[in-house]
C-alpha cells in the first residue's frame, strides 16, 4: 500500500495528491495534519465512493483509503452542472462604508428567501466565511436556505486562517478542488 505524506501542505495540495494516487491504485495510506487537510481528504474520498478509516498517530492523522470509485459512483460529490452558484468572498456587499456593506449583505441573504429562483450552491471564501460562523446576523437565514435545498460550503483554508473552524454553524467545509470544479461546471456563477 502506497503512503502519501501530506503534512504541512496547504489546500488544495493534499486533495490533489490523493486524487492522483487514487487514479493509480485503489488503496492508499495518507498522513495529514489535523484540520482542513484531514477533513478535505476524507470528504473528497468518501464523496467519490471510497471507504476511509482514520486514526491518530501522535499529532498527525493517518487515513486509509480503499475501494473503487467506479463501483460506488452514486456517492460521488453532487455535480454542479447547469446549476446557479453564488460565490461570496466578503461579509459585506459593495465597496462603501463597512456598516452599510454589512447591512446590504444581510438584506441580500434574507431577500434570497423570498425569491423563486434559489441558488443551488453558495460558496463562501475569504471574509465571506464570517457569514456562516457563530455570531453571524444571517445564520438563521442561511439555515433556512439550506433547508430549502441550497448547499452551503465554506473554505476550509479560510476557516483555519481566521481560526474559526470550530465556529462554523451553517453548511460544510470545502476545499479548493471542489470550489474550482463547482465553478467550472456551473451553469451560472454570480460573484458577490
Amino acid at each position: 500500500m502506497k503512503t502519501i505524506d501530506c503534512r504541512n501542505l496547504t489546500c488544495p495540495a493534499p486533495v490533489l495528491n490523493v486524487k492522483r494516487a487514487l487514479e493509480e491504485q485503489s488503496e492508499i495510506r495518507v498522513i495529514v495534519d489535523d484540520g482542513a487537510a484531514r477533513e478535505n481528504v476524507a470528504r473528497f474520498s468518501r464523496n467519490r465512493g471510497y471507504q476511509v478509516t482514520e486514526h491518530r498517530e501522535e499529532s498527525d492523522w493517518v487515513l486509509t483509503i480503499c475501494g473503487s470509485a467506479a463501483k460506488t459512483a452514486h456517492t460521488s460529490f453532487p455535480s454542479s452542472a447547469g446549476s446557479r452558484i453564488l460565490l461570496i468572498t466578503s461579509d459585506r456587499l459593495g465597496d462603501g462604508p463597512e456598516e452599510l456593506g454589512r447591512l446590504l449583505m444581510k438584506n441580500f441573504i434574507h431577500t434570497l428567501l423570498e425569491t423563486s429562483e434559489m441558488p443551488s450552491r453558495i460558496l463562501f471564501l475569504n471574509t465571506g466565511i464570517f457569514l456562516t460562523c457563530e455570531g453571524s446576523d444571517v445564520e438563521e437565514a442561511l439555515e433556512k436556505l439550506q433547508g430549502m435545498g441550497t448547499e452551503i460550503f465554506s473554505c476550509g483554508v479560510c476557516l483555519d486562517f481566521f481560526k474559526l473552524k470550530d465556529k462554523l454553524r451553517v453548511g460544510a467545509t470545502t476545499n479548493m478542488l471542489v470550489t474550482v470544479e463547482s465553478l467550472l461546471t456551473a451553469g451560472q456563477v454570480i460573484k458577490l
